[in-house]
């Protein structure tokens, strides 16, 4: 499977790239496919960062980031957690909860276009996706590269 990261990449950017065409079809030019589920999940309530990386499956630095250009977006703002001032609580704007209702059909309608798309398919990719997280996390690919390679001369080893 050559340049399997090259062809991943372009897969998620055309998924990406037309389900933000349909936001800016919607009349949400520049909101962007990943702020959707933070902004679903917010809409429940109040999250720290951590609370909202871990509902997610992303990391906290990439939770942190997408609500950071939700900030700048201005539709979420950031407080201290009542319960922990260490900690800043995220919660939407009546800006960001004025687009529920248009996020909420988009949702819908993109979760029934990927099933389409699955029925088309030999294999679902939402399970195979699932499958290869799960065996990655038995056994990362670093450990699977660095088995595959072969000895290397001292110096050429980082």
């Amino acid at each position: 499977m050559e340049l399997l990261g090259t062809r991943l990449r372009h897969l998620l950017d055309l998924l990406d790239g037309d389900v933000a065409a349909v936001y800016a079809d919607l009349g949400l030019a520049g909101f962007r496919p990943r702020y959707t589920p933070v902004v679903r999940l917010l809409a429940a309530g109040p999250r720290a960062i951590r609370d909202i990386a871990e509902a997610t499956g992303v990391t906290h630095s990439a939770a942190s980031q997408t609500v950071a250009q939700l900030v700048e977006e201005e539709l979420v703002v950031l407080a201290p957690d009542p319960a922990d001032a260490r900690r800043r609580v995220a919660r939407l704007t009546p800006k960001a909860e004025a687009l529920l209702p248009v996020l909420e059909a988009e949702w819908a309608a993109t979760a029934t276009a990927v099933a389409a798309l699955e029925a088309e398919l030999p294999y679902p990719l939402g399970r195979l996706v699932d499958e290869t997280l799960a065996a990655l996390s038995r056994r990362p690919m670093r450990d699977r590269v660095t088995d595959a390679l072969p000895p290397l001369p001292r110096g050429a080893q980082p």
